[in-house]
């Protein structure tokens, strides 16, 4: 029968990782430093930097007390050792003891010279002031335009809490478990370094690829950093990023169904008519992503195209209103994702009205 020592031991070192680790399980029951001290650290929308500088000087306090939480639950799960009483254990548990609490006081110690004025000596205080010129003239400044940047609904952000890929208008962000990389989008290049497919994912039941890349900035007191996010990500990921990307010669990006059947899609419409706009109509924005003009319009002439006068497709009377990219995810969407080879021709109801059309329907605004 297993000792109540062994069996301690082997429960606190799987406690341990997984708290570090934070697997799924941990993040749902709640056992997690943004949670457990979620009225100490604030909300990261409101402040990001400010957050996570909280976050990461606690998150050092308490992973460094767990050597002495060991000891401490030795001390009731082991009662025989008499752990307790210091002159009475051995020397082994007494100099473990001694290392617990020089690494909880070196920790404290840390932390407090961390926060002196304002936190200015962080980490994440001192990567900020790497990026201190025009026009921003102190780290409270950068600071300030991170906050105000990851506010915006239009960012792209992936990845578990430890490690978060995050990407603004003008920064690229890499959170991890201790600190917080960042880099100046017009200041740095990325490079797709290396790919690796996992058979297994708990998020899909299809093999998925991994993709690391490489963000390394022209300003020579900014660190370069490797940031990893799904295949499936890649090409929101690029939609977002102003940064050039580079792809090293060994490294295949594989593509979903959806992407592969966009890029059939784009090429399709631009062998259809265009639409003229009528004079005196503005083009607005897509209302589906509010980023870019809309550019497209549904005008039945799959009929004249085909010869036959008995097709289900309906006339829109819809103004322009959809970017073509967004059409085209909303095309994908309404298709059985069991037979793609039927996609390009079907008919699906416009996204507004609910009139049918086909591919051959969809004309660019000119």
């Amino acid at each position: 029968m297993e000792s109540p020592e062994l069996t301690f031991t082997l429960a606190y070192i799987v406690f341990s990782l997984c708290f570090v680790s934070t697997p799924n399980e941990f993040r749902s029951a709640g056992l997690t430093i943004q949670n457990l001290f979620s009225s100490w650290l604030g909300s990261e929308d409101v402040g990001f930097i400010q957050y996570h500088v909280r976050r990461t000087s606690i998150t050092v306090l308490v992973h460094s007390a767990l050597p002495l939480g060991y000891y401490m639950g030795m001390c009731i799960a082991a009662p025989e050792k008499n752990l307790g009483y210091i002159h009475q254990v051995s020397d082994s548990w007494r100099a473990f003891l001694l290392f617990s609490i020089c690494l909880q006081l070196t920790s404290w110690i840390l932390v407090i010279y961390w926060s002196h004025r304002h936190w200015h000596n962080h980490p994440i205080s001192r990567a900020l002031q790497a990026h201190i010129q025009p026009p921003y003239y102190s780290w409270g400044s950068v600071a300030t335009s991170i906050n105000d940047e990851f506010r915006r609904i239009d960012k792209f952000a992936t990845g578990a809490p430890g490690a978060r890929v995050i990407i603004t208008d003008s920064w690229v962000l890499k959170v991890t478990t201790y600190h917080v990389y960042m880099a100046l989008q017009s200041e740095c290049h990325v490079t797709v370094t290396e790919s690796r497919q996992h058979q297994l994912s708990p998020d899909s039941a299809s093999p998925t690829q991994i993709l690391t890349l490489r963000v390394d900035s022209i300003n020579p007191a900014v660190r370069p950093f490797d940031i990893r996010l799904n295949s499936t990500e890649h090409a929101e990921f690029r939609e977002k990023l102003h940064a050039p990307i580079r792809n090293s010669a060994n490294v295949v990006i594989h593509q979903t169904i959806s992407e592969l059947f966009l890029e059939i899609f784009r090429a399709q419409v631009d062998l259809n008519q265009l639409y003229t706009l009528p004079s005196g109509q503005e083009m607005e924005p897509c209302i589906g992503c509010m980023q870019v003009p809309a550019s497209t319009k549904l005008v039945r002439l799959c009929h004249t195209e085909g010869g036959d006068n008995e097709s289900e497709c309906q006339q829109c009377f819809c103004r322009p209103m959809w970017c073509l990219s967004c059409l085209g995810r909303w095309f994908a969407s309404r298709q059985d994702q069991q037979r793609p080879e039927t996609w390009l021709s079907s008919r699906v109801p416009c996204p507004t009205c609910r009139a049918k059309f086909c591919i051959l329907d969809i004309c660019m605004v000119h």
